[in-house]
């Protein structure tokens, strides 16, 4: 019997009935309990697992375009929503229906009930519970699964059926919870290794994030690779991707910046290690690097004005961004930048400043959205040129269009202000950029 009488607000209501991130946990035995409540369906499913602070989001959409061009039934588990919550939970690019959802919430809900009714559960472990359950309805030939929050005891690391664990870009973001240091972040995200099973790890990082992620794959007995930056060779790059060749073969990216090379590499190495145990042709992983296409990565959501939409939120994405505005080279770019208050606000927008001639900050988006004004003071502490908002978001973003005709407008600094943004206008992938087009 489905309790959700096809009521998405309800289903919804239900799931943020749930605190965002749970009771504190030492160990996964939460949301192992849940999983064995609804009968343990990440045991009847292989997974692709995917952490790191940066890039998870853009490797997870390449591995997945590229296992649908090879014709596996392929689910895709990610974090934040961006459009509706059920953008996270996809089977071949389709979001999970709401009729599915409505159903599979109602599973979870029962047992949930069975385990006393108890509410220590997170929202994220309620999704990734309904996310299981139509990985396996489906009958999905892979999963490609991206961690929440760190690895180690993010409660996406419950699956024992891990075909390959790949790693991003690892820095500095929620040291609140994940640690002070690179090292302890890095133990973090290499938590998700398992036992012979191989791991990729992003070129580019930090000595002290390789030492930490080697030994940790040394310890389980996992093929540890590295791509070989010696063997790229970059092309054209810019706002609207990169042409690069790796080991002799050309590839191209559908999304703007350097930093999406180097994830493009990372799921080309992943694609060779796993090749034979999913019968991968030779153009799997070029045809997935050039098809991913995801919300606020570099977004360029019009050509005149040019304006482009970025969810970095810390020093690493940041740097990343800078690099995409600087490779659009001499426009004049002027930015509309809002920051959750629990972000490293000072460090991030410091890599911005030199390519941006002036700041509108905003606020409103989130609950945990830091005030314009501070925002604006913080900028300007650093050496930018900072100035609260005055009007809507919208406002301020056609404002910034009109006054900045033939430069580059950036929204940035939040995937919370993404999903506004692109909620305001109401945008999705079929249909055309004509408000943010000027109506043109």
């Amino acid at each position: 019997m489905i309790m959700f009488e096809n009521s998405k607000s309800t289903v919804m209501e239900y799931i943020m009935g749930f605190s965002h991130s749970g009771k504190p946990v030492k160990d996964l035995s939460r949301i192992k309990r849940l999983l064995h409540a609804v009968g343990d369906p990440q045991e009847r499913l292989r997974f692709v697992h995917i952490a790191g602070t940066n890039g998870k989001g853009s490797m997870a959409q390449m591995f997945s375009e590229g296992f649908i061009c090879s014709g596996l039934k392929t689910g895709l588990f990610t974090s934040p929503y961006i459009l509706e919550y059920s953008d996270r939970i996809r089977v071949n690019g389709e979001n999970i229906s709401q009729g599915e959802l409505e159903e599979l919430a109602a599973v979870v809900k029962k047992a949930i009930e069975s385990l006393g009714g108890d509410k220590g559960f997170s929202q994220f472990e309620i999704t990734q519970a309904i996310a299981f359950l139509h990985f396996e309805r489906q009958s999905c030939d892979v999963v490609v699964l991206e961690t929440g929050l760190g690895g180690l005891l993010d409660c996406t690391n419950v699956v024992n059926t891990s075909v390959l664990t790949v790693i991003g870009s690892v820095d500095y973001d929620h040291t609140a919870i994940l640690g002070d240091t690179l090292e302890e972040i890095a133990a973090q995200k290499a938590g998700i290794i398992k036992p012979q099973v191989p791991c990729v790890l992003s070129a580019g990082n930090d000595m002290r994030v390789v030492d930490v992620v080697s030994r940790t794959a040394a310890e389980k007995g996992a093929q540890l690779v590295i791509p070989d930056l010696s063997l790229m060779k970059l092309g054209e790059s810019g706002i609207f991707g990169t042409r690069f060749e790796y080991r002799g073969r050309e590839y191209s990216t559908a999304m703007g910046g350097y930093h999406q090379v180097l994830n493009a590499m990372s799921v080309i190495e992943g694609f060779w290690l796993i090749k034979d145990g999913f019968e991968l042709d030779d153009d799997s992983a070029a045809m997935g690097i050039s098809r991913a296409v995801i919300h606020g990565r570099a977004e360029v959501v019009s050509h005149s004005p040019l304006t482009v939409l970025d969810g970095a939120h810390n020093p690493d994405g940041m740097g990343a961004l800078a690099k995409v505005i600087e490779s659009s080279g001499k426009l004049p770019c002027r930015a509309v930048i809002g920051m959750c208050r629990d972000k490293s606000i000072a460090e991030a927008v410091s890599k911005l400043i030199p390519f941006v001639e002036r700041f509108v900050t905003v606020d409103g988006f989130s609950e945990r959205a830091e005030s314009a004004e501070v925002l604006a003071e913080i900028i300007s502490n650093a050496g930018g040129k900072a100035y609260p908002a005055v009007g809507s978001i919208a406002g301020e973003i056609r404002k910034m269009q009109n006054e900045n005709p033939d430069g580059l407008c950036l929204i940035c600094g939040s995937l919370f202000l993404v999903s506004d943004v692109l909620h305001s206008w109401g945008q999705d992938n079929s249909q055309d950029r004509t408000e943010f087009d000027g109506g043109k």
